[in-house]
């Protein structure tokens, strides 16, 4: 059923279906009952499991490709795209590490598996995901296959080795004790001090913003990954198992530091910038502005700052270009490529100066809660789907894939139909995200917000200000519409759609949601009888 005929329904059927009789799990409800009762997991498992591939990367934004028709030549990654299922309309959960992952692995929501603020950071109450959430990683071993993982895990200290990961790579600079000290930013704050003071790092830089890095590309900690990740592959060539392996990068995540040749092959001075860079944050809520890590403070920081920070973070794209060349030419050359499944995404996106932003917080933002997705199965024709789907879809998609047992409570649904069928595999069906920010490093905020290709409703239940935004006139979300009397059907109709997906996906926020919206759903009535 499309958005716009769900939208027809008048408020008391609405609140009625969705409050009142109870919803399927994995459904919406019967009103919107053309999705999945088993979350879409399709269990046929004639055939071999699949060997899978995951490339991940930190704080990657969806529009920075030349697929994409961004700004950075990635031909590797272009290369990947078009042998791969593109999801253009890709979202995270949460724009934040930890929760976005654990949503990866898990295939559930954070207020089911405990997770849903970072770990191992200053401030923060978590430490780990708890071990009872064995994740992708212990269920492929649970079934046989080869687990590795290199690289960023930030779910806990050795905890894809406690799952079943035999081979345990690069883990960079996460803790190998459990419940260690956390890392406290204590050289971050005298940093950003020293800014407003005059003061600049070597080479007249702001490191925690932009750093040129001495030496070249085989000199950096990503290398360090690439290597440690084809060692891995070798192992898996060898090996008769199926496999399941996870190469997860640092990059391209601030503060933005690359070695020469990426520091200047970009012109600050030349970049072509977003209509809502450096736009001020009006009828905005007030956290948005907060300084939730020091660097998040930016009243030091000068155009040519902002548009340097930004070419860096584009060198850092064409360098993870280079990483996802080198890897995928490796697995070509252990002839372990072509029945090889790889999925390429980044956990979440970054602020790059947009709504004078940086790296990410509190909000909803699309250049933070977008994401690139790449799938490929080889025994599927490549496509673009321009369907609007989840992280957390991608765990179901790959459970069906490796042939594993598929959660009860999983909170997505496999991405198998669209990429053998296209858009049309969910005609009917209302388009939509869910995105969730319950905490950042101690700081609980419990934002919730729903997307549709047209609009987006942000409810903010720490502030008395939500926000409400249409994303065909205004993309770039600088005008709050919350409280525009020509909307406030639209804002009702979002506000419905948000419960019904807190519903299905059972979030106990839906009780203080639903005590929010009598405000807005009274409005709503009182301008239809005053018509």
């Amino acid at each position: 059923m499309p958005l716009s005929t769900f939208f027809k329904k008048p408020v008391c059927v609405v609140l009625s279906s969705i409050l009142m009789l109870g919803f399927s799990q994995g459904t919406i409800g019967a009103d919107l009952s053309q999705e999945s009762s088993s979350n879409g997991v399709e269990t046929n498992k004639e055939g071999k499991p699949a060997n899978v591939l995951i490339l991940m990367f930190d704080d990657m934004r969806f529009d920075s490709f030349s697929y994409r028709g961004g700004p950075v030549n990635t031909p590797n990654i272009d290369a990947l795209a078009a042998e791969s299922t593109r999801f253009d309309n890709a979202m995270t959960t949460t724009g934040l590490c930890s929760p976005s992952r654990a949503a990866f692995y898990t295939g559930k929501w954070g207020h089911k598996t405990g997770l849903d603020d970072n770990v191992e950071l200053y401030h923060t109450r978590l430490a780990e995901l708890d071990l009872s959430e064995g994740t992708l990683i212990k269920k492929a071993a649970d079934a046989g296959y080869l687990v590795g993982h290199v690289g960023k895990w930030h779910l806990g200290a050795r905890g894809t080795e406690l799952r079943g990961a035999e081979i345990d790579l690069a883990q960079g600079h996460e803790p190998r004790v459990r419940f260690s000290r956390v890392y406290t930013p204590t050289d971050k704050v005298t940093k950003v001090k020293g800014y407003y003071e005059g003061k600049l790092d070597a080479n007249n830089e702001k490191h925690e913003y932009y750093n040129t890095l001495p030496g070249s590309y085989e000199d950096t900690e990503a290398y360090k990954k690439v290597i440690a990740g084809k060692q891995m592959l070798s192992q898996m060539a060898k090996d008769d198992r199926p496999f399941f392996g996870v190469i997860s990068f640092n990059q391209p995540h601030p503060a933005y530091r690359v070695p020469e040749p990426y520091a200047s092959m970009f012109d600050p001075s030349e970049l072509e910038l977003p209509s809502n860079y450096l736009s001020k944050r009006i009828n905005k809520p007030l956290s948005q502005g907060g300084i939730w890590w020091p660097w998040h403070d930016v009243g030091h920081m000068t155009d040519m700052d902002w548009r340097k920070a930004r070419a860096h973070y584009y060198g850092a794209i064409a360098m993870v270009d280079r990483i996802v060349g080198e890897l995928i030419q490796y697995a070509k050359d252990e002839g372990i490529y072509d029945d090889l499944h790889i999925v390429l995404f980044g956990d979440q996106g970054s602020m790059l100066g947009e709504h004078t932003l940086y790296d990410k917080g509190p909000y909803a933002y699309d250049e933070l809660m977008r994401m690139p997705l790449l799938i490929r199965d080889p025994d599927i024709a490549p496509r673009i789907v321009n369907r609007q789907v989840s992280l957390i879809d991608v765990t179901p998609t790959l459970t069906g894939m490796m042939h594993l047992e598929a959660d009860k409570d999983f909170d997505g649904h496999s991405l198998l139909p669209l990429m053998k069928d296209g858009d049309k595999a969910e005609e009917g069906q209302v388009d939509k995200a869910l995105y969730a920010y319950e905490w950042y490093n101690g700081s609980w905020f419990g934002i919730r917000a729903i997307r549709t290709p047209e609009y987006k409703f942000v409810w903010n239940p720490g502030e008395d200000l939500d926000e409400l935004y249409d994303l065909k006139k205004d993309p770039g979300e600088v005008t709050n519409l919350i409280d525009n009397r020509d909307y406030l059907d639209v804002r009702r109709k979002m506000i419905e759609l948000l419960m019904s997906e807190l519903k299905r996906t059972e979030d106990p926020a839906l009780t203080k949601l639903q005590h929010h919206a009598k405000f807005y759903l009274k409005e709503s009535q009182n301008e239809k009888k005053a018509h």
